[in-house]
């Protein structure tokens, strides 16, 4: 069985987890989000590539879901007694040979696909990781504060500010960007596509952004099915709800499957507690099943893959 998953950092990377306990002979393809990645220190930075990465390959901070494990931080420490900032974002000791490595083939030529792919012989996620694009496409976030009106980069949003109220969402050079080589022949060849519980707006949404990736989505031949990020009105973790409201959307789980719209959604998994807006969800031309959606362990996450996949296979091919 071929899947392809579309994912962001956190979420769609445990899920990632449970998907490979549940099928684990499936070839899975990730297209993952490089809307978050930055520039620091003069190094390149792919958090939801690397956390995808490392969650997979076995490094990952599991108290944090991002970051390495037995992380230290002496050069962060020595950078700070330099004054050199920014002081809100810091890298880890472990995280910046990855950095380095990056910005090193980066800088030689090689594209970020390439790169990845350098990267994950020696992590061995057990996945085809491609970046959704080798161009720059980088996420900002329009805000309105103390500091004034400005846009700023949506790790300064996240990180630095605390997800305060959004205004607007800019995905800069997405519209001059084109897909990484494999992304569109993973979405053609796939027999089925997920879209994990991810970030709908600064995750997934900036994957869709990049030309040409939801036109391959609509047009598959595989079903596509979701899993909501929003169970009783609220996001599971992160800033759903804030950058939601900056595009106009409710945060419900009904709300996000019309966001994604019939066009790309094929099925749609929201948690139990939500199940009455299952038939709001078909009202949009999208197949709707309610079942429990918190990935409170491998073992549940892998039944929500099942779920997916059972869902998939009722849809069978458009």
């Amino acid at each position: 069985m071929r899947i392809t998953a579309l994912a962001g950092g956190i979420g769609g990377a445990r899920f990632l987890r449970g998907l490979l306990a549940a099928e684990p002979a499936a070839q899975v393809t990730v297209i993952g989000n490089v809307g978050d990645d930055i520039t620091l220190h003069g190094l390149r930075v792919c958090p939801d590539l690397d956390t995808v990465m490392y969650t997979l390959g076995g490094g990952i901070h599991e108290g944090q879901g991002w970051g390495r494990a037995d992380e230290t931080f002496s050069v962060a420490q020595e950078l700070g007694a330099y004054g050199v900032g920014p002081d809100w974002f810091t890298l880890g000791d472990r995280d910046i040979a990855t950095h380095l490595v990056r910005t090193q083939m980066l800088e030689a030529g090689y594209p970020l696909s390439a790169v990845t792919a350098a990267l994950c012989t020696r992590w061995k996620p057990g996945v085809k990781l491609l970046p959704a694009t080798d161009d720059r496409a980088e996420t900002h976030v329009v805000v309105s504060d103390g500091e004034g009106r400005r846009a700023v980069h949506f790790q300064e949003y996240w990180v630095r500010l605390h997800a305060p109220a959004a205004e607007s969402i800019a995905f800069v050079g997405a519209e001059q960007a084109k897909p990484a080589p494999g992304v569109l022949e993973a979405i053609a060849q796939a027999d089925l596509i997920l879209f994990p519980p991810s970030n709908p707006v600064v995750s997934i949404g900036a994957i869709l952004a990049v030309p040409g990736i939801r036109e391959a989505l609509a047009s598959s031949e595989g079903p596509v099915v979701g899993l909501s990020p929003i169970i009783g009105g609220a996001p599971v973790r992160g800033m759903a709800d804030k950058v939601l409201a900056a595009v106009g959307v409710e945060t419900s789980a009904a709300a996000v499957a019309e966001y994604y719209g019939a066009d790309l959604l094929d099925g749609w998994l929201i948690h139990e507690g939500d199940a009455v807006q299952a038939d709001r969800v078909r009202a949009a031309g999208i197949e709707c099943r309610a079942l429990p959606l918190l990935m409170t362990d491998t073992a549940a996450t892998a039944a929500m893959a099942t779920a997916a996949l059972d869902l998939a296979a009722r849809l069978g091919k458009k």
